[in-house]
């Protein structure tokens, strides 16, 4: 059996006798100012070594099984104040969506009013450039100012600043007069999505109970692509403002505000929302942690529960970390290595499976395939539309399939629908080639939504071992920024040096490419424990190519020849009856 460093992570208060764990709790509470407290801290402790402890101990009251059998068996059933922070967690990432989708829209008219000839190589970088300034920053140094903000002010304060940012600079950038002071504009535009990018998901985490803890993870990617959507449509509607006041260009300069206003929005909601009781909790305010657990959960033994168990596991990341480097330890040790490898993977091909080239250039596609600017945008809108209704089964699907199956499946999928939609440009015939084109970019989108959508955010915030996964995300979010610029600064030359066939075959391209290195190096996680992840990425490279290799006979079998094969379990689950849990071994058959 692999070496498991993290195996004290998976519940620390296990095995843990009761008389030791009651006197800790006693400690615990007097070290902490709690005392107070102490009743309900045990009990939560009690529930939190074993959540079936209600029914073994009669120190818990009805109410208190009555709330705690409710948490299992109504999970969504949360207090005011949670469902206050999932809408808050929602509205920021279709802050981030609209940030990234209203340049779609304007640049339709900026360029003619600055001067850019995008049919000349110096106009198409230019147009890359301005688009891709954001990305610039959050890739270079706004990503790496997300552990400082969070460290220094809080959750709930840097959501607030970040979406502050948002908020100026969509307006800055509404009123500038030369591409230049445009770029400048929208590069500071990235200090408002890098740390929001990184910051919401696990704001929305702390907060939440286990139960749908994942699920609120999930809905950061899913309103992320509802606020594309919603700032396509605004394109749509502000294309007919016309000019007035003496103000050139009224209709792209709204399309570049308007997506403000949400974050405006978002800064004055966030003043009334708890802060993160693990922040509070790392800080030392266990009083304060305390308070707001009891505003996000319905009763004191619940909150106790949470804030006695974020306490123990807290010390043991700690101890984890102390006297060692971390950012060396996750490319030295082979189980972080391979975390790290698969997350870059999957963060990598969500910006190289070509959605981002259709999110940012959808309406200029639409234009040279023959749609009028207004069909553009309607067609656009019909694609943000699409992306995001086909998100919401992905939260029942990433758990059901798997997110390797889900991969694994959609990436053909999405380079047939780049290759339809490039080959249209071949057809003569104006009503053919819109057709094609509309139909490849729309299949795509369906294609992309439950797969490549949600599954690198959600992946990369589980692969990595908790005390490296600060580093690992912050890593996996300046991959996928890094590679969000790349993209966008050179699709306008690439489309001009190899027209659209060979832009969008050249995504189809990666598309296969990036399906054999998932095929090789992506682990599957679905419903592994902290415990189960660590034995499955402390199995060999070398042994997991080789299950790779070993799977595509078995899937020609299988959906070609439909023929009935045995799979190949790489990883099998074996009960360890000394120590009555479960770990992950690698098959020796």
């Amino acid at each position: 059996m692999h070496s498991n460093a993290d195996a004290k992570l998976a519940n620390p208060l296990r095995d843990i006798p009761y008389e030791t764990l009651m006197n800790d709790v006693e400690v615990f509470a007097e070290e902490r100012g709690l005392s107070h407290l102490l009743p309900e801290l045990k009990k939560g402790a009690l529930v939190a070594q074993d959540t079936d402890a209600y029914n073994k101990h009669d120190i818990f009251t009805d109410e208190d099984r009555k709330f705690l059998e409710d948490e299992i068996n109504h999970k969504w059933r949360q207090t005011g104040t949670l469902y206050y922070t999932v809408i808050l967690s929602s509205l920021a990432a279709a802050v981030q969506g609209m940030d990234e989708a209203v340049i779609n829209g304007a640049q339709l008219f900026y360029p003619n009013q600055f001067g850019m000839d995008t049919s000349t190589s110096r106009g198409s970088w230019l147009l890359g450039l301005i688009n891709s300034a954001p990305y610039l920053c959050c890739a270079t140094l706004s990503c790496w100012l997300t552990h400082p903000l969070n460290q220094w002010l809080g959750r709930k304060k840097t959501i607030f600043i970040t979406c502050l940012i948002s908020f100026l600079t969509c307006i800055w950038s509404a009123v500038t007069n030369t591409w230049w002071h445009l770029f400048i504009s929208r590069f500071f535009l990235g200090f408002g999505i890098g740390p929001k990018s990184a910051t919401v998901p696990v704001y929305a985490a702390e907060c939440a109970p286990a139960a749908i803890r994942g699920a609120l993870v999930m809905m950061w990617q899913m309103w992320t692509a509802f606020g594309i959507g919603f700032g396509d449509l605004i394109d749509l509607v502000f294309y007919f403002i016309p000019d007035s006041g003496g103000i050139k260009g009224l209709n792209w300069r709204l399309m570049l505000a308007s997506a403000g206003i949400p974050g405006l929005i978002v800064c004055l909601q966030v003043l009334w929302a708890p802060e993160s009781p693990r922040w509070l909790i790392g800080k030392g305010r266990y009083e304060d942690a305390f308070n707001e657990l009891c505003r996000l959960r319905f009763s004191p033994v619940q909150a106790a529960r949470d804030l006695y168990y974020i306490h123990i596991l807290l010390e043991a990341e700690n101890e984890l970390k102390m006297g060692r480097n971390r950012v060396v330890e996750m490319f030295t040790i082979p189980r972080n290595r391979n975390a790290a490898i698969a997350s870059w993977i999957v963060m990598f091909g969500q910006q190289f499976c070509g959605l981002n080239v259709i999110s940012y250039y959808s309406s200029n596609i639409f234009v040279q395939s023959g749609f009028s600017d207004t069909s553009a945008l309607a067609a656009t809108a019909g694609f943000g539309a699409l992306n995001w209704l086909f998100a919401l089964p992905a939260v029942f699907t990433i758990d059901t399939f798997g997110r390797r199956n889900l991969l694994l499946f959609t990436f053909p999928c999405m380079a047939a629908c780049l290759l339809i939609t490039g080959f249209s440009f071949w057809d003569t015939f104006r009503e053919g080639r819109i057709a094609g084109v509309a139909i490849g970019i729309y299949l795509f989108a369906i294609s992309y939504s439950p797969g490549e959508g949600p599954v690198p955010f959600t992946y990369s915030a589980e692969v990595f071992p908790l005390y490296i996964r600060d580093i690992g995300m912050s890593f996996a979010t300046a991959t996928t920024w890094f590679w969000n610029f790349v993209l966008s600064i050179t699709w306008p030359s690439l489309l001009l040096a190899f027209k659209p066939q060979g832009a969008f075959g050249w995504y189809a391209a990666w598309c296969m490419i990036l399906w054999f290195l998932i095929l090789l190096f992506v682990r599957e996680t679905k419903g592994k424990t902290l415990e189960e992840l660590d034995q499955v990425f402390s199995v060999p490279a070398r042994v997991h190519v080789l299950y790779g290799l070993r799977q595509v006979p078995y899937g020609v079998k299988k959906f070609i020849l439909f023929q009935n094969p045995a799979p190949e379990e790489l990883y099998q689950a074996e009960e360890e009856s000394e120590e009555g849990r479960t770990a992950v071994m690698l098959e020796t058959t």
